[in-house]
């Protein structure tokens, strides 16, 4: 019985309130997704906070890019567009993550899939540009110089992590699949 006195029940996320839990989540999301947008000079501390994986804010992500392009397609193709750009990004995301894996990347399945949906953000931003920039003008290079941008700031990210966890003799061959992964979709927003 000795130490019974010194025994006092351990703080879990189990105990917090439902709020809390949600709070903690969106600000873990708001840090993630402003080391996308805000890289620094030093790559190893995003690197590390970005391996810390979730699913919401990739999912998130995915349904922000998804609502984006659903709303500029016409009437008829809206759902059609919406369900594409939600299979398109998380088969690509699979795809991409088991490349790097089968190449002997030293990451999870989850933490790929991760970086990938949250490294989507800038295209998303992209995609919400296009939408202002057609009902304003309808100028393709305008819209394509916009996307450019977003698809080299979205592949940048997943590129730098994507280096960090690959031999450098593959890493040539775990970086493609990211470079078109993202040209796709690139290209998704620019139709």
């Amino acid at each position: 019985m000795a130490g019974m006195d010194d025994w006092s029940p351990v703080e879990t996320t189990l105990d917090e309130p439902v709020s809390e839990t949600i709070r903690r989540d969106l600000r873990e999301v708001g840090a993630k997704l402003k080391l996308v947008l805000l890289p620094r000079a030093s790559q190893h501390g995003v690197l590390d906070r970005l391996k810390e994986w979730d699913l919401w804010g990739p999912l998130a992500v995915c349904l922000t890019l998804s609502i984006a392009l659903s709303a500029g397609a016409p009437e008829s193709q809206r759902a059609l567009v919406f369900a594409a750009v939600f299979v398109v990004v998380w088969a690509g995301a699979a795809i991409v993550t088991l490349n790097a894996q089968l190449l002997g990347g030293r990451i999870s399945f989850f933490q790929s899939v991760c970086v990938l949906g949250y490294s989507i953000f800038p295209l998303d931003c992209g995609a919400f540009a296009c939408l202002l920039l057609h009902a304003l003008t309808r100028s393709f290079l305008l819209r394509l110089a916009v996307v450019g941008t977003c698809f080299a700031w979205s592949t940048r990210v997943s590129v730098v992590f994507f280096s960090e966890i690959m031999e450098a003799k593959r890493r040539a061959l775990a970086i493609y699949p990211v470079f078109g992964f993202y040209a796709f979709l690139a290209w998704m927003i620019l139709i």
